[in-house]
């Protein structure tokens, strides 16, 4: 109903062309290439891959080229094209515990075994714009000692929350028997209340922005919330399937991730004594701000399960799942600009009754 517009298409067509050009920018510099920003918007490309729910680095290093940048609408054209891919396959969980470390930092403990490992990170940088990046030709960095910070695959490395868990002050989380394989958002529509699966699923994909504000409200009082991170993973991890026909698993290649693992105070129930409990994150790439966020809002969503009030908007599935979601969020926002020309002419006609059967309404004395 919104193309019914004269000289619509034609109108459309130019748009196209403005917005290719506009993509393209001064044609005198060389053209930004795919691999450029690969190679170089890591992070960028690393959050596509996360919400687009699509492990890609080209694609989506395609998709932000594409979109001019605009991440949100490089994560949906990273979707549509997920829709399109038959399911192949169904992979193992991956085993963290042998990462390929090339971070790993914790800040409950100081002397971790395995130890900390510092690696990439914006943390200690002193926020200053460098100017020397503007200079053409510049000198690449020398290139890091990697045998100092990345571990052996090979070698697990143990996780912080074993430390508390050997005095018996975290909770655990053993598999049930029976327990039912996790849903798939992808394809099926999310249900409250949600399993915790599917609410980790869910967070996965949604938005950072969205999620760093609901996981920073927890933080001000509104979820009360006391929360450490026990410990801060990046590294390569294997990705491995079990033919059925076979009976043994297979490597098919390595994924970068992102793990995060929240410890927060917990008062104890009638069921449990005082402890620490968790709150977890996974996000694909170098994804931290994504994966701390997320964690901290899936222990704000489990307050249901332990027995806690449920008083602020982070602890609220329905609030925090039905509104996380980039896609759904920016193309209700921006439908607005759509004509409306016949629902406003309606309600146009209306405030003109409402306003005729109250002549006095305005007056004032």
């Amino acid at each position: 109903m919104y193309v019914a517009v004269k000289g619509g298409e034609t109108a459309i067509v130019n748009s196209y062309r403005l917005l290719a050009a506009q993509r393209r920018g001064d044609a005198a510099l060389p053209e930004l290439s795919v691999q450029q920003i690969r190679a170089q918007l890591k992070l960028a490309v690393d959050r596509v891959m996360t919400e687009g729910s699509v492990y890609d680095p080209e694609l989506a290093a395609l998709a932000i080229k594409q979109a001019a940048g605009d991440l949100a609408e490089a994560i949906f054209l990273l979707r549509a094209y997920r829709a399109t891919l038959p399911r192949l396959g169904t992979t193992r969980p991956i085993d963290t515990t042998r990462m390929a470390l090339e971070r790993r930092v914790s800040a409950t403990f100081k002397d971790l075994p395995g130890g900390q490992v510092l690696g990439p990170t914006y943390d200690y940088t002193q926020r200053l714009l460098d100017f020397t990046l503007l200079a053409q030709g510049e000198t690449p960095a020398p290139a890091p000692d990697r045998a100092s910070s990345l571990s052996e695959a090979a070698t697990p490395v143990p996780r912080v929350v074993d430390l508390l868990n050997r005095e018996g002050l975290i909770e655990t989380r053993p598999l049930p028997p029976g327990d039912p394989a996790p849903p798939d958002l992808t394809r099926e529509p999310l249900r409250f209340p949600a399993p915790r699966a599917a609410r980790l699923q869910n967070l996965a994909r949604g938005d950072e922005g969205f999620l760093l504000a609901m996981a920073y409200s927890t933080q001000r009082g509104y979820a009360h919330s006391h929360p450490f991170v026990g410990e801060l993973r990046l590294g390569m991890v294997a990705l491995e399937i079990e033919p059925e026909e076979l009976g043994f698993a297979l490597s098919i290649g390595d994924v970068e991730v992102t793990e995060c693992e929240m410890v927060n105070q917990f008062a104890g129930s009638k069921s449990a004594p005082p402890q620490f409990t968790r709150g977890y994150g996974l996000a694909f790439g170098h994804s931290e701000r994504k994966a701390l966020a997320m964690s901290l809002v899936d222990r704000a969503l489990r307050a249901d399960e332990l027995g806690e009030p449920v008083e602020s908007p982070a602890q609220m599935q329905e609030f925090v799942l039905a509104h996380s979601d980039s896609l759904e969020a920016s193309g209700f926002v921006q439908h607005l600009k759509l004509p409306h020309y016949v629902d406003f002419q309606a309600e146009l006609e209306l405030v003109r009754r409402m306003r005729a059967a109250q002549p006095d309404a305005g007056d004032t004395a």
